[in-house]
């Protein structure tokens, strides 16, 4: 009996975690606080204070956030029952409290780690940030360049010189003709341009590490064997996904990447709107893009291909595509789940019929 006794209460923890300094709120099953103060934002200071104020803890909560796959690893690593829990919904908690402090947010957490309304997120491995570190740097990268483009093109707009319907090589040969001819623009276009060719170069540089790390991952190349789907599609999917046991059903992968549509249910009100955007937006842009790509570019048929195209002659092409991006989500999570390559004309239906 008194093991049970004490079995039900066990403490909870909220941390609400900052760059500096992290604020920890320890509270019994009847939301009284046992000890509240802050320390270092390092697992270490953290994990010393709660073994020290909080040995017995039933859950410790976070959000995630820039620093939440480190303190998780290494508050795991000590045996420590912590849990990574969704910023979004956490926010939705939070947000009713009249008063916003880092002391009330750790409160708050607490008081989500012992109610149980919260949706614990999956942290990915080191292992697996170090991967997508990669991909997240050539991003970053594109991005870059897309900007110098258009700096450049807005420099010259401004004097009446207008570089329509070129782009790369073509685009830098006629800078430089522009910067070859003088003038007062020639000094900041060079800086721009070899800002470009730099940024290029890295670009360049790392689409090989990206394609060998996907040519060597046997995941990325059954996904590649989908047409449409190349080597980025694949590897983010499979980095995003990570542990694909952990979704029991393929077609939460949709869900998960913002695929589905959300839908308001109220008395006599019900219906669908829009997709919801939620989880990983590069993910979802690639799948969009390579949805794309099946039905416009693809020559060789299969049933994903004709199911899209009665969709795009029915209601649209972009809602075809989002429907199309929709189920390249399902089949090849079922893929990575099976180890099969891509069938046009599966006798199965990949957790959802392909046939409409």
């Amino acid at each position: 009996m008194l093991i049970l006794y004490l079995c039900a209460f066990r403490p909870y923890v909220g941390l609400d975690v900052s760059q500096e300094e992290t604020h920890i709120c320890v509270i019994d099953e009847d939301d009284r606080k046992i000890w509240q103060g802050k320390c270092l934002s390092t697992p270490e200071a953290i994990g010393k204070l709660i073994q020290e104020h909080a040995p017995d803890a039933a859950k410790i909560g976070l959000e995630t956030g820039n620093l939440s796959t480190y303190l998780w690893h290494g508050l795991n690593d000590m045996s420590l029952p912590v849990i990574c829990i969704d910023a979004y919904h956490a926010h939705g908690v939070l947000k009713l409290r009249m008063n916003k402090t880092d002391k009330n947010d750790a409160h708050g957490l607490a008081q989500i780690m012992r109610s149980g309304w919260f949706k614990a997120v999956k942290v990915k491995s080191f292992a697996s940030h170090e991967v997508r570190a990669l991909y997240r740097a050539r991003s970053s990268l594109v991005s870059m360049r897309s900007d110098v483009v258009n700096q450049i093109r807005g420099c010259l707009r401004v004097f009446g010189i207008l570089i329509k319907g070129i782009a790369g090589v073509a685009f830098e040969k006629r800078v430089q003709e522009i910067i070859d001819e003088g003038g007062t623009l020639a000094a900041p276009l060079q800086a721009q341009l070899t800002v470009l060719q730099t940024i290029k170069k890295e670009i360049e540089e790392l689409d090989e590490l990206v394609l060998d790390h996907s040519w060597a991952c046997p995941s990325c190349r059954a996904l590649m064997t989908i047409p449409g789907v190349g080597p980025m599609t694949a590897a983010h999917f499979v980095l995003a996904v990570d542990d694909v046991e952990r979704f029991n059903k393929s077609k939460s992968v949709a869900a998960y990447f913002g695929l589905t549509p959300k839908r308001f249910q109220s008395g006599d009100m019900d219906f669908n709107g829009r997709i919801s955007k939620r989880g990983n937006r590069i993910v979802r842009h690639h799948l969009y893009e390579a949805a794309n790509i099946l039905m416009t570019r693809v020559k060789k048929p299969s049933a994903l291909q004709e199911w899209g195209l009665r969709i795009a002659k029915r209601s649209g092409m972009k809602k075809a595509r989002v429907a199309v991006a929709r189920k390249l989500s399902v089949i090849m999570h079922q893929m990575l789940l099976t180890g099969e390559c891509f069938n046009p004309y599966p006798a199965h239906n990949y957790g959802g019929s392909v046939h409409g």
